[in-house]
């Protein structure tokens, strides 16, 4: 248990206007909804982070009309430390609220050992979704994602899983997730045949990370598959934080992190004529790239992490200004060339 984990004896009450500002984009071919902006509780949310900050998160994402929430088995650190945390604030805070949010979580990564506890398997899958419910207190999740595909398993065995999960009750729309656009057509046809077809797809997607645009995100569109993106910001690069070099507290600055200095040496350059379009729009950098996300037809929503209520609120004023000229979208394009 978290030692920051302190009792609040005042009950959240959200905002009686949280659905009037918020922009919601139908999820392919269903009936559900997702915010243009969607919350990943990736980072922020383990054991090893401020409980109280989390909960101040969550509240702040469901005032800002932030209905999508998104987990994995192992996120945290530990691994599933996010999902108990989400748990216990949903309980303190959102017990009432339940069937206003959307909550995803996932499995297809590393979460125990032996040869069970990876991959994609119907013996590893069914027993994590089992294993998420329990630590979150839900009966069901609104979508469960395969996080990864598995060339070792057959992907007859591991749509299979999935389908089962739906009719269970478990999950009501599966997810996949960096698949990519033939292993995305081929999960889809199974799923469709087994009468479970898949509601949206996840993928890595920014300004410096642009492959999905030519394959993957035309057959979204052609298959009427919903798709939500993370890491829109780069891990940070698309920021103001690194436009006067790298400040040592930053995800560059610091051991074993996903962002290495040199990466952002190499594209300096290009984030600071960023930044300079983005003042000129009367935007945060962040804001404009996640607004420029917002552009692509086959996205329904864009996934942020946030440390702090506060930058939350400032990432989500993107969707106030997605209007560019094409004089501005061609400028992108030459300086991401």
């Amino acid at each position: 248990m978290n030692i920051n984990d302190k009792s609040n004896p005042t009950p959240y009450v959200p905002t009686p206007q949280r659905y009037q500002e918020m922009q919601y984009n139908r999820c392919g071919n269903s009936g559900v909804l997702l915010p243009k902006i969607s919350l990943g509780l990736w980072h922020n949310f383990g054991f090893y982070d401020s409980f109280e900050n989390a909960r101040n998160i969550l509240k702040k994402a469901f005032d800002l009309g932030i209905t999508h929430l998104d987990l994995a088995n192992n996120y945290g650190p530990p691994y599933g430390s996010a999902e108990e945390n989400f748990g216990r604030i949903l309980k303190k805070d959102f017990a009432n609220y339940r069937d206003e949010l959307f909550i995803a979580s996932k499995a297809g990564y590393d979460m125990w050992p032996g040869p069970y506890g990876n991959h994609g398997s119907k013996k590893y899958l069914v027993a994590s979704l089992d294993q998420s419910l329990q630590r979150m207190g839900l009966d069901y999740v609104d979508v469960f994602y395969h996080h990864r595909p598995d060339t070792e398993t057959p992907l007859e065995e591991t749509m299979a899983a999935l389908d089962l999960m739906v009719r269970q009750g478990k999950t009501l729309y599966i997810g996949l997730s960096n698949y990519s656009h033939e292993e995305t057509l081929n999960a889809h046809k199974i799923l469709k045949d087994l009468g479970t077809p898949c509601l949206i797809h996840q993928s890595k997607y920014s300004m410096f990370e642009r492959s999905r645009e030519k394959t993957l995100f035309p057959t979204l569109l052609n298959e009427k598959i919903g798709s939500i993106v993370f890491s829109p910001l780069a891990q940070g690069m698309l920021t103001d934080k690194y436009i006067d070099g790298i400040p040592a507290n930053s995800r560059a600055g610091k051991d074993k992190t996903y962002l290495q200095t040199d990466t952002v040496t190499q594209n300096l350059e290009k984030i600071k004529q960023l930044h300079e379009l983005a003042v000129s729009r009367g935007q945060k950098l962040s804001q404009m790239a996640i607004a420029w996300i917002l552009t692509q037809p086959a996205i329904t929503s864009v996934l942020v992490g946030a440390s702090s209520p506060e930058q939350l609120q400032e990432n989500i004023k993107a969707t106030e200004n997605t209007l560019f000229s094409e004089e501005e979208l061609a400028k992108i394009d030459q300086i991401l060339s």
